[in-house]
């Protein structure tokens, strides 16, 4: 059965027709949102590159403090310096990129380290010689005098 068609019933154009209007709004509304989460992206990037790079940066710092890619010897003390017969003391120094160390006169193992301290028990002034050692052969002392009265 066919239905009469109007004669006066114009067809649907382009500019009349609302699938067409709500297409492009749904279009134009993803791509707004699209471009919202890629700049929100591109921001959380940003902060992340800061963020390590602010850590590579303290990172530097600490391995600067101690000592870096030097070999040195960062530091070498007595506490106190000044004892009572029959008293110890603490020998305590401080090396960077050392392969071996040596404390004479001592019985005590010591090792590199950036911070270490060996108690010591002279009977009289006694100066004692860190030597520090890097993989190369090349040295480095330090001194320092335990005082007993």
């Amino acid at each position: 059965m066919n239905m009469p068609t109007d004669p006066n019933r114009k067809p649907f154009s382009g500019l009349r027709n609302p699938a067409l209007y709500t297409s492009l709004i749904v279009l134009l509304a993803a791509l707004y949102a699209g471009s919202i989460l890629y700049s929100r992206r591109q921001e959380a990037r940003e902060l992340e590159e800061k963020a390590k790079a602010k850590k590579l940066a303290q990172d530097q710092k600490i391995v600067d403090s101690l000592g870096g890619s030097s070999f040195d010897i960062l530091n070498f003390y007595a506490s106190p310096p000044l004892i009572q017969h029959g008293e110890t003391a603490k020998l305590c120094y401080g090396v960077s990129n050392a392969k071996s160390v040596r404390l004479e006169p001592q019985t005590n193992r010591v090792w590199p380290s950036f911070m270490r301290c060996v108690e010591v028990d002279p009977k009289k002034d006694t100066t004692y010689t860190l030597t520090a050692e890097d993989g190369n052969g090349n040295t480095k002392t330090a001194t320092v005098v335990v005082r007993v009265r």
